[in-house]
């Protein structure tokens, strides 16, 4: 895994300030929110614990700068809003899992790789959809089994793949 490719606006010290004009602080939240998800792409991880973040993510050390908690806050708001993010326990909010591929995109992906490779109607464990040989190098392959689940169930509810529990294995059969 190589490094994240920072905002040009990461050396740039009003970045780390959340900025009053309405325009600007879109601008800066998109920027923010495009960098927490390539930098969690980049570990292939989909756990943050904020504190972590706080001096991980948000901290340019080079301009002795970083990114106030309520700022924090903020873009892990907009983060959720964008259906990229949920707070493991939404009262405390100290640790949130990251999706930067929406479960509907992950969704998506999958059901593009069976119909290329002409598995519709068929059955398969989630393990084999997941961690198989035969899907190795897709960007679904490792998959965590919960994100698996709820990109299983978008295309359930589109009715495109039917969830299933047969010998004590999960499936997904899909149509």
């Amino acid at each position: 895994m190589g490094s994240v490719e920072k905002p040009w606006q990461f050396n740039f010290p009003p970045f780390f300030t959340i900025q009053p004009n309405i325009d600007t602080r879109k601008k800066q939240l998109e920027a923010w929110c495009e960098y927490v998800l390539e930098h969690q792409k980049n570990k292939n991880s989909h756990s943050l614990d904020i504190n972590e973040a706080h001096s991980a993510i948000f901290t340019n050390k080079d301009i002795n700068r970083k990114l106030p908690m309520d700022g924090v806050q903020m873009v892990l708001e907009e983060l959720r809003k964008k259906g990229h993010l949920e707070w493991k326990d939404p009262k405390v909010q100290k640790e949130c899992l990251i999706m930067w591929r929406t479960p509907e995109e992950w969704g998506k992906l999958i059901y593009k790789y069976i119909s290329s490779k002409s598995m519709i109607n068929t059955v398969c464990t989630l393990f084999e959809l997941a961690n198989g040989d035969d899907t190795e190098g897709e960007a679904f392959h490792g998959l965590e089994d919960w994100l698996l689940r709820r990109a299983l169930q978008t295309l359930e509810k589109d009715g495109k793949a039917e969830l299933m529990s047969f010998d004590g294995n999960e499936g997904v059969k899909f149509f």
